[in-house]
């Protein structure tokens, strides 16, 4: 996988799985077997033997099916509210660093490097290490947004429209089918993650060297950089697909409900990827 916080985490990557009920009326995890076969219970692929009598087994089958929220497994609506938390916490920040001040970009920078690299391998989520993770990036992307914005005026809103856009498509053309995740699909992108990484440290380095006059890198300005924007930008939408299936994957496997953190996390430091370089290509339009 792409984002190495869903890949990180084997609930987002393992075989099919759901929760169902027992003869006495414990919640049990079974998988499915091969071809997603029947289920398969945990204890040698049976469950044990009702000791209930007759009444109390009709009153358990006519009760109603419990829901994913009362066995306490991570629903869509449960990402979403994170997600959206998440967001809210970036913009209220950034909006804030960007009025008071927007020189602390650097700090923000740094910090949230930090954060993500921590919530990226740790085993189980921290609400509050996510929580702050955003107030980092929320100072970072105000800061640097400030900036943008003071040079090139309109182009903050402009790359804000961009990345909803380019969310909502690649959220659409994977619901619709159109886009499937397979493993050759999965190959691609990472083969291109890895060329644009080693690409944007070699830029990096020329940059601290002082190679070129380019603002953004002497291997990112002008049409070049354009192209490569582009290319970015690609890699980041096929991200997001890459994050809808994970989170699917989780959704289905049953996965506890304080994964939504891990999903939520995962797809804002997409986003900030896809932000970034949306600015960087509307910068580098109107400066041409």
């Amino acid at each position: 996988m792409a984002n190495p916080v869903f890949d990180n985490s084997a609930v987002f990557r393992g075989p099919r799985s759901a929760v169902v009920r027992s003869a006495d009326g414990r919640a049990v995890r079974a998988d499915r077997g091969p071809g997603n076969g029947p289920l398969l219970g945990t204890a040698g692929g049976a469950f044990p033997a009702s000791t209930v009598d007759t009444a109390t087994l009709e009153q358990m089958y006519a009760a109603p099916t419990a829901t994913a929220r009362e066995t306490g497994r991570m629903t869509y609506e449960d990402v979403i509210v994170r997600t959206a938390g998440l967001l809210a916490v970036i913009v209220v920040v950034g909006a804030a660093t960007w009025i008071l001040a927007p020189q602390l970009f650097f700090v923000g920078a740094i910090v949230g490097l930090v954060l993500g690299l921590v919530n990226a391998f740790k085993r189980t989520p921290s609400p509050a290490l996510i929580t702050l993770y955003a107030a980092a990036q929320g100072v970072f992307l105000g800061g640097i947004s400030a900036f943008y914005d003071a040079q090139w005026n309109g182009v903050v809103l402009q790359a804000v429209l961009a990345t909803v856009s380019v969310f909502a498509v690649a959220l659409v053309a994977y619901r619709s089918g159109k886009v499937r995740v397979t493993p050759k699909f999965q190959r691609a992108v990472m083969i291109g993650l890895g060329g644009y990484v080693l690409f944007s440290l070699v830029n990096l380095g020329l940059m601290l060297f002082g190679a070129g006059d380019g603002q953004f890198g002497p291997l990112r300005s002008g049409g070049w950089g354009f192209v490569v924007g582009l290319i970015a930008v690609g890699l980041a939408a096929a991200s997001l697909v890459m994050d809808f299936d994970s989170i699917k994957r989780g959704v289905e496997a049953g996965a506890p409900r304080n994964v939504a953190w891990y999903a939520a996390f995962g797809l804002v430091v997409t986003l900030v990827w896809l932000y970034l370089e949306l600015l960087r290509l509307a910068a580098i339009l109107r400066g041409n």
